[in-house]
């Protein structure tokens, strides 16, 4: 082997080692997927892709435009899950979810306008609002669907609020 191939053999060992592979079957074991999951977004992160969708929305008998929708945020190595309220009212919609530290110690409302401005900021709020308020429309871009929200009777003109409330120790 000539010094330049041993040299570009080195080159190209060195660059595979730095590469992080998973583990042979580490896809397999992965948490498998709710039937009833839909993804509302997916990213390339630093750490590989990432799914965040919604699944098993429920309808609180007891308070009327009001639904818990669980939360499902995939990578290649983890899988967690949380619960999230959504209240679906045309008055005051919003999104009542955790800061994702695991620790529930600050719950974050957020208020929100369906049919108004959506931006990058809040359009992942959107998705999840529209995806448990209206399933038919999960998946599409809210900033999209203006005249739906008007049709369902939400006037596209509330203010945006985010409030963060943290439990005491």
């Amino acid at each position: 082997m000539s010094a330049r191939a041993a040299r570009r053999s080195w080159i190209a060992g060195m660059i595979v080692g730095a590469v992080a592979f998973p583990a042979a079957g580490a896809w397999a074991e992965r948490a498998p997927r709710p039937a009833d999951l839909v993804i509302l977004q997916e990213r390339q992160t630093m750490q590989g892709p990432e799914w965040i969708g919604v699944f098993g929305v429920v309808v609180d008998p007891e308070q009327a435009g009001m639904r818990r929708v669980r939360i499902w945020q995939e990578t290649l190595d983890t899988t967690t899950t949380s619960t999230d309220v959504i209240h679906c009212s045309s008055k005051a919609p919003m999104r009542i979810t955790g800061d994702g530290s695991g620790t529930k110690r600050r719950v974050i409302v957020r208020e929100l306008n369906p049919g108004g401005l959506v931006t990058a900021a809040n359009r992942l709020d959107h998705k999840i609002w529209w995806a448990t308020c209206v399933p038919g429309q999960a998946g599409r871009d809210p900033a999209e669907l203006g005249v739906v929200a008007r049709q369902l009777g939400y006037n596209g003109n509330l203010s945006e609020r985010e409030q963060v409330l943290v439990a005491p120790p």
